[in-house]
């Protein structure tokens, strides 16, 4: 496979691949939703009480780009983790150095998870960082709105209502008849038989 070296906004080098990596890529970005991005940015933005990016249009999607351009040091998710338990980042790193930044990513997805994110629904830190995934990204936003419905958030609405388990209070009586069936049950050897099976061919046993 060839690659080519691409220099990235931080003075390092990684490689951008071809063939395989490229179309995967590709069907990444074609699944991408403008209309998921643009109901995970007006979330972010109600509870956070500010736009994301100043001046922008906020009836129009930003964009993956832009997207992720605004959230690619982490802060803003840090605040909004914040916002929505706070305490729950306990730094948030305002610096332009790299490490950095994917640092604050990463304690946003451990609060995240410790909030009730599954992580099934979580992105990784390159997913965002390098805008390798940013299809995650979107939907991990949206379900961590759900976890926060199910925290009782008293704000702004994100994905769908969590389900909630359904328990069933049985009396006494009631679970006693039931042991009793069962007992009941395990205990008759007139129920299922084998008589009239015949299962395969008979063989004769002759002299």
């Amino acid at each position: 496979m060839a690659w080519k070296m691409i220099k990235t906004s931080e003075m390092a080098y990684r490689p951008l691949g071809y063939g395989l990596t490229a179309e995967v890529n590709n069907k990444i970005r074609g699944k991408y939703s403008t209309e998921m991005e643009q109901a995970a940015r007006v979330w972010i933005e109600d509870v956070l009480g500010r736009p994301l990016v100043e001046g922008a249009d906020p009836n129009t999607a930003l964009g993956m780009d832009i997207f992720q351009a605004t959230l690619k040091d982490g802060v803003i998710l840090c605040e909004l983790m914040n916002t929505l338990k706070p305490g729950a980042v306990k730094k948030v790193n305002d610096s332009r150095i790299a490490f950095k930044q994917m640092e604050n990513i990463a304690n946003f997805l451990k609060a995240a998870e410790e909030y009730g994110l599954k992580q099934i629904d979580q992105f990784r830190t390159a997913d965002l960082y390098e805008k390798q995934n940013m299809t995650q990204v979107v939907q991990s936003i949206h379900a961590l709105g759900s976890v926060a419905q199910a925290h009782g958030f008293d704000g702004p609405i994100l994905g769908p209502k969590p389900a909630h388990e359904s328990k069933r209070n049985f009396s006494e009586e009631t679970l006693a008849a039931g042991r009793t069936v069962i007992g009941l049950q395990m205990g008759s050897h007139t129920g299922a038989n084998q008589k009239g099976m015949n299962i395969g061919k008979t063989r004769s046993i002759m002299d």
